[in-house]
């Protein structure tokens, strides 16, 4: 076999397996992981069970990988564009953090709480992608990625609300007058805001970003307009 025919197997590999992943993230969706067998998957997949464990040696192994592809997206979801302005890099990430969530309630859910009962590895993917967030969120607002511990705990502090609100948010999708994401993004980026204050006040070395150019957790334009309205009435 030469070079292009082996380039062309490589990419024909990465596609099936993409495919594989893709219609287990559907079938985790809707069923829990001990119901679902090698057999059932490979039912579902239209494949022998003998391709799940060649791409990915067992089930478990397909269940981290589908974890691992999850983590990806909403982390690529969150942190893209990397080269906008600090406050709008912040909003961006907040809006696309939520964006994931409510139109991936299962792979959400999945990330957030560590999947299958306290799997160590599921959990270690969840802990680095926290971590990969709090990240970026001191880089929009700091613009360094590294913040001091104490800073660092009330960013973790801030996220963990995040993820709780997110949680509810996604659970209560179509509830009589449940919030958009617009609205929720603009609710959490002023939570962050008083974090960042409150940060300042303990880490002097960590200010909070200016507002005046409409700063990290400043509220978009419509909803600085109501607020002004109903202080006016």
């Amino acid at each position: 076999m030469n070079i292009s025919q082996q380039r062309g197997t490589t990419g024909r590999s990465q596609v099936r397996r993409a495919e594989l992943i893709a219609i287990g993230r559907k079938l985790f969706a809707d069923t829990s992981y001990d119901a679902l067998s090698v057999d059932d998957i490979a039912q579902h997949a239209g494949v022998a069970k003998g391709l799940i464990y060649y791409y990915f040696k067992s089930k478990r192994g397909y269940y981290l990988a589908i974890v691992e592809d999850s983590v990806a997206e909403l982390v690529a979801r969150a942190t893209g564009e990397p080269d906008l302005p600090g406050a709008e890099r912040v909003r961006r990430t907040i809006d696309g953090y939520l964006h994931y969530a409510e139109h991936h309630h299962a792979a959400y859910r999945t990330i957030v709480t560590g999947g299958v009962g306290s799997d160590a590895e599921v959990l270690a993917i969840r802990d680095g992608v926290r971590e990969e967030l709090v990240a970026a969120i001191a880089e929009g607002a700091y613009g360094r990625r590294t913040v001091p511990p104490l800073a660092r705990l009330a960013l973790v502090g801030w996220l963990s609300g995040v993820e709780g609100a997110t949680l509810d948010w996604i659970g209560s999708a179509g509830a009589e007058g449940q919030p958009g994401r617009p609205e929720l993004a603009a609710l959490l980026v002023r939570q962050l805001r008083a974090t960042l204050t409150v940060i300042e006040e303990f880490v002097p070395e960590c200010p909070v970003p200016p507002a005046s150019s409409d700063g990290p957790a400043s509220p978009p334009d419509d909803h600085r307009d109501r607020v002004a309205v109903t202080e006016s009435a």
